[in-house]
């Protein structure tokens, strides 16, 4: 599945346009990896977004095509939630 569609499929963003945008941006690893938005996605796979001045890392559970609101979350588990230093900023490289 591409990346930004399992973002939006997911639910970890609301909008497959907004998740592209924020691919593009650089803003998404998956295994560490900075990604397209329709660079492949495989269930184990680790996506990291930053959100603002936030870091959220997922382990992809499952993919499916389309899937409930209420079972959104299901395709992935949270692994770690974490803020992002203001002074220090994100180093991708």
């Amino acid at each position: 599945m591409r990346l930004d569609k399992f973002l939006k499929v997911s639910r970890l963003i609301k909008r497959r346009t907004v998740a592209k945008d924020v691919s593009e941006q650089g803003r998404v690893l998956i295994n560490g990896r900075e990604s397209k938005p329709s660079s492949t996605v495989k269930v184990g796979d680790e996506i990291t977004v930053q959100f603002g001045q936030k870091l959220v890392t997922v382990r992809v559970e499952r993919l499916v095509e389309t899937t409930r609101k209420d079972e959104a979350a299901s395709m992935y588990t949270l692994i770690k939630e974490e803020p992002i230093a203001k002074e220090t900023g994100l180093d991708w490289s």
